[in-house]
């Protein structure tokens, strides 16, 4: 039996973190009719262990009935220790996500993810800075998008995972206007006829024309035009201390981030337990939560599976959204 057509495919991260914890909680809230198009991508002992822990009737199968649901097994090769930074979950980390890829790349749908570690996946050799990176390998994408989605403020990223030294490298025009056509195509897709984009700056005050550095002219400002003259409605630089309030307040619907934490910061003030991490620029869809493993509490059952919700809501929302090509997007 293969996957439900438009359905989600959860993968439950590193099994030492709490992906399987928020899954299994995750999967219990979902009820009976909400379980069928879902199917699950990781251990069945680290799933089956963290059914009991957290006080889920539910065992794992080959296909979802009643409380069964239907799981895809990543068998650990030796036993791993919640809470620990081991090779062997971060292999099954990479491996579940690697065949979630296969599934909905074959079947459609959306990729669900719960928190990976890093270090745990670099140390069983696989070199990727997360998700979105490994995603963008796995796809064969030229360039993913990390967009962090919540109802009162939603962010996408010029850049992700990298330096601060390294982040200002990338603040080039075609990189800042490929954003912007990313993002605008998104929200045009889940339903937002006209998106408005306010793209922030660099510097502190845009750079005060060069008194602070000139990359906001120089880079940014050309972008904006461009993608004014693509007929999205894009403003910008707008100075970082004031761009994203204006946003929050309505004023726009994304904000344009140069770097990780000019986005990721003001997201997760305002929306810490709902936000969304989505990638952008994949074949594929996929979103997140937005949140780490966990270690100082994985194991215990006190992992909240609020987050896991709002990307399961979110992963709902694309997986019923076609997909279409750039040129409609673009319409």
């Amino acid at each position: 039996m293969e996957a439900e057509a438009g359905g989600i495919v959860i993968t439950v991260g590193d099994p030492a973190g709490v992906g399987p914890e928020i899954t299994c909680r995750a999967l219990l809230a979902l009820g009976e009719p909400g379980r069928h198009s879902v199917r699950v991508v990781g251990p069945r002992d680290s799933m089956e262990r963290a059914a009991a822990l957290v006080g889920a009737d539910l065992s794992f199968g080959e296909e979802s009935r009643g409380t069964i649901v239907r799981l895809d097994d990543i068998a650990l090769p030796a036993p791993i220790t919640p809470g620990r930074i081991d090779p062997v979950a971060g292999d099954a980390a990479y491996r579940a996500i690697v065949r979630a890829v296969e599934i909905v790349t074959r079947d459609g749908g959306c990729i669900c993810t719960a928190p990976i570690n890093k270090e745990a996946m670099n140390a069983a050799g696989h070199a990727f800075d997360g998700h979105t990176g490994l995603l963008a390998h796995l796809t064969g994408a030229p360039a993913s998008f990390m967009l962090l989605a919540s109802e009162r403020l939603s962010t996408i990223h010029v850049s992700t995972h990298i330096s601060l030294s390294g982040a200002i490298g990338r603040v080039q025009p075609a990189r800042v206007l490929a954003t912007i056509q990313a993002g605008a195509a998104h929200l045009r897709r889940i339903g937002i006829a006209s998106p408005r984009i306010a793209v922030a700056g660099l510097n502190p005050h845009c750079g005060e024309h060069g008194l602070f550095g000139d990359e906001d002219e120089r880079c940014i400002a050309p972008a904006v035009a461009e993608a004014r003259g693509q007929g999205i409605d894009a403003t910008g630089p707008i100075s970082p201390d004031t761009v994203f309030y204006r946003a929050a307040q309505g004023e726009f619907d994304l904000v344009v981030a140069q770097y990780h934490d000019q986005g990721h910061i003001p997201t997760k003030l305002i929306a810490f337990d709902t936000t969304v991490n989505v990638s952008l620029g994949l074949p594929i869809d996929r979103c997140s939560v937005d949140h780490g493993t966990a270690f100082d509490i994985a194991g215990t059952g006190r992992a909240s599976h609020v987050n896991m919700m709002a990307a399961l809501d979110y992963a709902r929302r694309l997986a019923a959204a076609p997909r279409r090509a750039p040129a409609e997007l673009a319409a």
